[in-house]
């Protein structure tokens, strides 16, 4: 890994950017080459400084003062948003390969992981200045401006995309590319893994970067074996976007490149998510010996992607009350088996005032918070890699928590952990 290359690429690309991508563009490489040759280095700058500004600088809270986390925390956070900018930028790959069709473009994955990585380059260059005390919002912005107009400068070059056609591949890409962002980012602080530690980070890069070989692969059962097999049902679904694209239906086309993101996200080309009647009948009318004194069901959708809800309280008119929340994250349930089940995670943190902790139980996620200040918490299970459920509310200690959340048919909602997938 050669550093100084690495600083040389990335000064050419900000301040000589049309010079640039046509010498990027004819460069040989491969993804993984990419990968290993830059993006591991420059996705590395963020995580770095928001270690450093969360445990080192600080940062400063209106009326309350300068405020820093633990270097553990501050760590785990580091890791977590390292490892998911690296999937992250896969994903984005995956859609500009995928969109090229529809904008006259060439697909090509290595020259698609060039248009994306070497766009990145603002964001992760800017990102430093973010050390200095409330130039943080005005850095990601520039980052994610200079970005962009870094991408619309880039397509036409790698992907070979008509100029006239430049700026509606841009849009396209950046719109897609927020809404996985966003959905990935919902995922992980809803199961409230955000201080996790990555245990299969390694694995899950190797099989980021699979050649393609079919005589080589991750054992069986493996972090690596998972995420290849996730790689490739995102490649099938792409093939099907690619088809929709030449078949002229727009409707056809729409679908296809939600279903394509659908299945980077969830690991199936679609997942109809539970309905509203059938999610309720997991919501019992009492929870801990209290009664239920509201109750509420939704079901979303958007990009071919749906998602399920339920919440309920429950309160004895007093001082004990709890609160209910069952998930089913339906096309998303592949990015939760990656957090529940394909990597190892864990959390054990201890305090004067309580605990959390985060940690597997034979094939579930559990998640633990507690604080004996105002004797309240929260217990939290995933189940079937697909269901989250959560009790939340006030007690004598963590354990009637987890007798409330021991009520719920748990047996039942993950006997539907296939409820609604379409794998074709």
């Amino acid at each position: 890994m050669d550093t100084n290359k690495i600083v040389a690429r990335a000064k050419s690309i900000l301040l000589s950017p049309k010079t640039e991508w046509p010498v990027i563009a004819a460069e040989s490489d491969t993804v993984a080459g990419i990968y290993t040759g830059y993006i591991l280095i420059m996705a590395a700058i963020p995580a770095v400084i928001g270690f450093l500004r969360l445990s080192v600088v600080g940062t400063s809270i209106p009326f309350l003062g300068l405020y820093r986390t633990s270097m553990s925390l501050a760590l785990s956070n580091a890791v977590t948003s390292y490892v998911l900018s690296l999937v992250g930028i896969y994903i984005v790959m995956l859609v500009v390969n995928a969109l090229a069709p529809s904008f006259s473009a060439e697909k090509n994955q290595v020259q698609a992981l060039k248009a994306v990585a070497y766009a990145y380059t603002a964001g992760w260059v800017a990102s430093i200045v973010g050390l200095v005390p409330g130039l943080g919002i005005i850095a990601t912005l520039a980052g994610l401006v200079y970005g962009i107009y870094l991408l619309r400068l880039g397509l036409p070059a790698t992907m070979k995309c008509p100029d006239d056609k430049a700026i509606g591949y841009t849009a396209a890409t950046i719109v897609i590319a927020i809404v996985v962002y966003i959905v990935i980012g919902l995922v992980i602080a809803g199961l409230g893994l955000s201080g996790m530690r990555y245990g299969g980070a390694g694995g899950g890069l190797g099989s980021i970067m699979h050649s393609g070989d079919s005589a080589s692969g991750f054992a069986n059962g493996s972090t690596g074996a998972a995420l290849q097999n996730w790689a490739k049902g995102v490649e099938e679904a792409a093939k099907k976007a690619d088809a929709a694209q030449k078949s002229g239906d727009a409707s056809a086309q729409a679908n296809a490149v939600g279903q394509m993101v659908g299945a980077a996200l969830g690991g199936s080309a679609k997942v109809q998510s539970l309905s509203t009647d059938t999610i309720k009948q997991f919501v019992p009318d009492t929870l801990g010996g209290l009664p239920r004194t509201r109750i509420s069901a939704e079901r979303n959708g958007a990009f071919g992607m749906q998602v399920s809800k339920a919440t309920a309280s429950y309160s004895d008119g007093a001082q004990r009350n709890l609160d209910l929340e069952i998930t089913d994250t339906g096309s998303m349930k592949g990015l939760v088996g990656f957090a529940s089940g394909w990597v190892g995670v864990e959390q054990d943190k201890q305090t004067d005032t309580g605990f959390e902790k985060l940690y597997k139980s034979g094939s579930q996620l559990v998640h633990e918070q507690w604080d004996n200040r105002d004797h309240r918490g929260q217990f939290g299970v995933v189940v079937g890699d697909r269901f989250s459920v959560t009790v939340s509310g006030s007690g004598a200690d963590i354990s009637e928590l987890k007798a409330a959340l021991g009520s719920i048919n748990l047996g039942g909602l993950e006997a539907l952990k296939n409820s609604g997938v379409q794998t074709n």
